[in-house]
């Protein structure tokens, strides 16, 4: 990927760095995400069917579904599986739910191109039209020579050249500005450079000649068509859906969009998109690197290695795999540790499909193993199934858990700690980075008991929040973050340390996006610490920061620092930035008393 040496992303890095997150954007914060709108009736839900019944046998799902979930570094939210337009597999992994909306990344980018088809189709524009041309009032004369031979087919294709990328979507508020502003990596149309602004450019686009948002103008054309009414996708500061990112979408309406493409673009009967478009955008235009996992990239769509197989690819595992060859699909979401699939997930799920040749017509009825296939999908996605047998004695083991758990959540009621440093937030360091919503971090948590159910209470700059602990399974509840709302799926544990010291861990799962938090609170006297870590863990968000950090890496300072010894001290500080730790000091009645007044009287 290319990357923008810009002093503002550098400096959001260096704040990063030091545990400073309070106020650091430059792209202006505005509330966007709503709750789940689970009181707009869902419409157009696919067919359901047997894997015999078209072609397939049920164990055959099962162990690919099985395979996926045993693999630990994917970490899958929810996987369908279908056939001939039916389901025929389908599970979330708990605590997730299948039925929410999910936050699907660079997946958006193939509904962009759809959007491009639909422009195409009604005579807007055509793949040859000038960048330059479509935003002449925004460019200089010397933007205007440089971006003259830019057109609508470079931005579908990843070939544009220009170095404005995703890292400087972080760096200011326009961003169709500073991209038709931005320095040449190499001419049109010379090689694949992956850029989620080029599709933020296609977005503005359609914008720009219509006078509607992305999300808008699909809404008649594409969503109401295929029965998709909850969808959410984050706009920029100057209101253009974000295109590249930023969109919220269920796994069943993912799974529709792939659908159609597979029937050529005709849903129900009719021709939605130009069959002409679909054939055209999943056709290899250009080279991808070798470790993104495929073999070529069509109009924001990619080629699979499976002959006429193509994806719409979000990073850590929103993804939607189309095998023409059998007529099957397989969706997913997760928040894998891999940013593309890196071949792992495409290779254990490509392990398990059929043949062309072993899918002709239907398969005898095989009750045993669909109902096997059954069975696992309702354990992966019920809290009560750990892959455990309940062993002799089992239920008085866990009553003795539960007793255990009501005592120390009983030991903890009404205390509060003052955090010594205020650089761990609810909301984890990948979420507040690509929704642009930063927190101002701890400075108190608490605990109290409420009928029978332990609540961990939080101080984040002037904002309190109150999350209740699940004990047997997780308790799903919703968490206002600076106005957004999220579900969330919150539970904790008790256990001791090798010190023999008492632990409560806490994982906070996201359940509409690929990240979760985990905290540990250690309690030793009247002090805690307080340690913190996120999923997709500290390998990713490394990697992903390597791409914005180059040009601060490189400062002659930093690389004397560097070379003086063995230890990579830039490294480090930003792995204790990704888990960072703190302590606390429980407080006494007297400062509660004391803080409660200053309070009151605004002192």
């Amino acid at each position: 990927m290319a990357i923008v040496k810009e002093g503002p992303t550098l400096e959001l890095m260096w704040n990063i760095i030091r545990g400073r997150t309070e106020g650091i954007s430059k792209v202006t914060f505005v509330p966007q995400k709503p709750d789940f709108p689970e009181q707009i009736p869902y419409e157009q839900p696919l067919p359901r069917s047997t894997p015999e019944k078209e072609g397939v046998s049920s164990e055959r799902i099962r162990e690919m579904i099985d395979a996926l979930a045993q693999k630990k570094t994917l970490h899958l939210h929810s996987v369908m599986v279908l056939k001939n337009g039916k389901v025929i597999g389908e599970t979330s992994f708990y605590p997730y739910q299948k039925e929410l909306w999910h936050a699907v990344y660079s997946m958006g980018k193939s509904v962009v191109s759809m959007a491009i088809g639909f422009m195409i189709q009604e005579e807007k524009i055509t793949l040859d039209t000038k960048i330059a041309d479509l935003f002449k009032k925004d460019l200089n004369f010397i933007s205007l020579l440089k971006l003259k031979n830019l057109t609508v087919e470079h931005l579908l294709t990843m070939t544009s050249g220009v170095a404005f990328n995703e890292t400087g979507a972080i760096s200011g508020n326009d961003w169709v500005k500073s991209f038709l502003e931005s320095p040449m990596h190499h001419e049109p149309g010379e090689f694949f450079e992956y850029n989620s602004m080029n599709t933020y450019m296609l977005s503005a686009i359609v914008t720009e000649i219509t006078g509607e948002t992305l999300v808008d103008y699909l809404r008649p054309r594409l969503f109401e068509p295929l029965g998709i009414t909850r969808i959410f996708w984050e706009k920029c500061p100057k209101g253009i859906n974000k295109g590249g990112w930023g969109l919220f979408l269920a796994i069943e309406d993912m799974a529709k969009l792939g659908q159609l493409y597979l029937q050529k673009g005709k849903w129900n009967g009719t021709q939605i998109l130009p069959e002409e478009w679909v054939e055209e955008s999943i056709t290899k235009k250009s080279d991808p690197p070798a470790d993104t996992g495929f073999v070529g990239y069509g109009y924001q769509i990619w080629m699979g290695k499976r002959e006429q197989s193509f994806t719409f690819n979000g990073m850590m595992g929103q993804n939607v795999f189309v095998y023409p060859d059998i007529q099957m699909i397989v969706v997913t979401t997760g928040g894998n540790e891999e940013f593309f699939n890196s071949n792992v997930m495409q290779e254990i799920l490509e392990s398990y499909l059929p043949k062309p040749e072993e899918t002709g017509g239907q398969l005898p009825e095989n009750i045993r193993e669909y109902q096997k296939l059954k069975d696992l999908e309702w354990n992966l996605s019920n809290p009560c199934s750990k892959g455990k047998k309940i062993k002799r004695g089992g239920w008085k083991r866990k009553k003795e858990e539960n007793d255990l758990w009501i005592k120390k959540a009983r030991e903890l009621d009404g205390k509060r700690y003052q955090l010594s440093a205020a650089h761990i937030g609810l909301f984890p360091l990948m979420g507040q980075v690509f929704h642009n919503n930063y927190t101002e971090g701890m400075k108190e948590i608490g605990f109290a008991m409420k009928e029978g159910k332990l609540i961990l209470s939080v101080q984040e700059g002037e904002q309190k929040k109150n999350i209740c602990l699940g004990m047997e399974k997780a308790e799903v509840q919703t968490l206002d973050l600076n106005g957004e709302i999220y579900r969330i799926a919150a539970e904790g544990r008790f256990s001791t340390d090798e010190d023999g010291r008492e632990v409560l861990t806490i994982v906070v799962s996201y359940l509409e996006d690929a990240i979760k938090r985990i905290l540990k609170v250690i309690f030793y006297r009247d002090q805690i610490e307080l340690r913190a870590s996120e999923v997709p863990g500290k390998s990713i968000i490394l990697n992903g920061i390597s791409m914005v950090t180059a040009g601060f890496m490189d400062h002659p300072i930093l690389k004397k620092i560097r070379e003086k010894g063995s230890v990579d001290i830039i490294r480090l500080l930003l792995e204790s930035a990704i888990e960072p730790k703190t302590e606390g000091k429980e407080k006494t009645e007297q400062e509660e008393e004391s803080a409660e007044k200053q309070n009151k009287t605004g002192l």
